[in-house]
């Protein structure tokens, strides 16, 4: 049991598992902004386009009386409509972050760390002045 708890508290205090709390707490906030946008703007203008009609009082009534089931399904388009808005934000946020760390790799990769020796010909460091393969003295 004492190697159960040992294997959780390592678990439990390596970097990647304090990233994605963060990411959930951030995620979170992120649904409420989201579902704030679909409530209050989305929906509104979505109304104004179908003349007035309120999408989320959307439901089928299944019996009678004041207790009867519904089935709403104008609230299921509602979180269709969320999930499509954060997919698509999700979406557009990794493609910024991918092409921005294309360009910092590109960036790196454009940068030389070797230079040919004029003289055998070897790849050697970028800044070395003299080549350890024929000990030519190199010029800058």
């Amino acid at each position: 049991m004492k190697s159960f708890w040992k294997e959780f508290k390592a678990f439990i205090s390596r970097g990647s598992v304090m990233d994605m709390a963060v990411g959930i707490i951030i995620g979170g906030g992120f649904t409420a902004i989201v579902n704030s946008l679909v409530n209050d703007l989305v929906m509104p203008l979505l109304s104004i386009l179908t003349g007035g009609y309120d999408f989320t009082k959307l439901s089928v009534v299944l019996g009678s009386g004041d207790n009867a089931a519904t089935l709403n399904y104008g609230l299921f388009i509602s979180a269709v409509i969320n999930f499509l808005l954060i997919a698509l934000v999700i979406f557009c946020l990794i493609k910024g972050l991918n092409k921005m760390k294309d360009k910092i790799q590109k960036k790196e990769e454009d940068e030389p760390t070797v230079k040919v020796c004029p003289f055998c010909k070897s790849e050697i460091d970028i800044a070395a002045t003299r080549c350890p393969h024929c000990t030519s003295q190199l010029e800058d």
